[in-house]
């Protein structure tokens, strides 16, 4: 399951995370967001979601939230 597919307000532990973009992965790891760690869906939007990952709130595209496996 992907982010996208996540509940509003539960929290999920991160699995694995699902590209083949160096770049992307990099970003991610360093917004806290990789295996292991818990991530919260705070609230879905139309063109993505708001996510916490370790006391810190982003807004991420579906194409991120499609990358984060839970």
């Amino acid at each position: 399951m992907n982010l996208r597919e996540a509940q509003d307000g539960k929290e999920y532990i991160i699995s694995r995370i699902e590209t083949d973009d160096e770049e992307l992965n990099a970003f991610l790891f360093s917004l806290g967001c990789y295996s292991g760690e818990a991530i919260t869906v705070v609230r879905h939007l139309k063109g993505g979601c708001i996510v916490a990952i370790k006391d810190a709130r982003y807004n991420i595209d579906n194409q991120l939230a499609e990358a984060i496996i839970i």
